[in-house]
């Protein structure tokens, strides 16, 4: 039931796990988004999905491709921080559902363009949870989040941080979504709103954009090129499979309670290094002669640890091993080396946001947006 009085009375009873209509994915083409939405759209024939998609540098239809043919699912190009067209779609296709990928995400950019993520990241987000205020039609408002919100976990800490712990961002991108998730949680308990926040570690996998570390070491070894390290190679990740992400977000849908946070966690950490070395030994390249250190960001979090029972207890656990998800996506790339085009840019040690001039005028982009309308 639906009840606007406050914010404690709107659990719902984990026994009986929730079912959507109508569900808008924002970002959809992006990484993250884009496996969850495809996976989606296929277990799930009965909901109708609607996507929200500016199309930014890291973005790409082609990440639809799977879901792009099936009868439940539509794709709309446009930006959520359009008040007037986010009002639009959650009224006119009936939104009971939103489940909140879209974001400005790579730290570099941040440190050199970080207007760019409090509009993103921040005011993005307040459109959207002021529609949701003004339509009163939502039962779920599922926010993504990030592992970064929670700043740096003690090099020696054996407990990772808990979806209690303090918000620590250390970073213009972190802090923007500390931001959002500020807003999310304030429109939780002075609208009622049933939302429902994420914080993740590290995802890596197919279609993923190669501005981030694994894609860029990828097609870096493929080309001969030096693979760059951030310092000494000592900071510590945890990275999840991309389909095990997807698959934790369905969860969530499904089971996740109002007014909860879950992390979406490893306990499985490798330092930059280690990921450099097993990009090598995939390519049978010598890594002594390949890996090169480079300067630091101007502060770059050691290590992220997150305690991941909340969301196990949901019944969700990592299915795939780092080497066989490493190994596939590698395979990926090689098999689909020029998919995002010239990527040049991206693969620099320290990038800068790749607005790609006449990216979404492109022939190919104006052909495949036929194919989704």
């Amino acid at each position: 039931s639906t009840c606007t009085t406050g914010f404690q009375k709107l659990q719902f009873n984990m026994a009986t796990p929730y079912t959507p209509k109508s569900i808008l994915i924002t970002g959809a083409a992006g990484f993250i988004a884009s496996h969850v939405t495809n996976r989606i759209v296929r277990n799930y024939p009965d909901y109708k999905i609607v996507v929200l998609d500016k199309l930014d540098y890291c973005s790409n239809l082609k990440n639809l491709l799977p879901a792009s043919s099936s009868p439940n699912f539509k794709f709309v190009k446009g930006d959520i921080a359009s008040a007037d067209l986010v009002n639009f779609l959650l009224v006119t296709e009936n939104i009971d559902t939103i489940m909140h990928f879209a974001a400005q995400t790579h730290v570099d950019n941040s440190f050199g363009n970080s207007f760019e993520f409090t509009k993103n990241n921040i005011y993005g987000t307040h459109v959207l949870l002021e529609a949701c205020k003004v339509t009163g039609q939502i039962r779920r408002f599922i926010h993504v989040s990030t592992d970064e919100v929670y700043g740096e976990t003690d090099e020696d800490a054996v407990v990772g941080n808990h979806e209690a712990s303090q918000l620590l961002p250390t970073n213009p991108y972190s802090a923007t979504k500390a931001g959002a998730e500020m807003l999310v949680m304030a429109y939780g308990r002075s609208y009622g709103l049933p939302v429902i926040t994420t914080r993740g570690n590290n995802v890596y996998g197919p279609n993923q954009f190669p501005e981030k570390l694994i894609p860029k070491f990828i097609l870096l070894a493929m080309r001969g090129k030096p693979l760059p390290i951030h310092g000494d190679g000592s900071n510590v990740r945890s990275y999840l499979y991309c389909e095990d992400v997807a698959e934790a977000f369905e969860v969530i849908l499904h089971r996740g309670e109002v007014g909860h946070v879950y992390n979406i966690g490893t306990k499985r950490e490798r330092t930059v290094t280690d990921v450099a070395k097993d990009v090598c030994r995939l390519f049978n390249l010598e890594a002594d002669k390949v890996i090169q250190l480079v300067d630091n960001r101007p502060f770059n979090d050691q290590r992220y640890f997150l305690d991941d029972e909340k969301l196990k207890s949901l019944g969700w656990s990592e299915r795939t091993r780092w080497e066989e998800g490493l190994r596939k996506t590698m395979e990926w790339y090689v098999a689909n080396s020029d998919y995002w085009g010239d990527v040049s840019g991206a693969l620099l040690p320290h990038p800068r946001t790749l607005m790609m001039p006449g990216y979404e005028g492109s022939e190919e982009i104006k052909g495949m947006l036929n194919l989704f309308t």
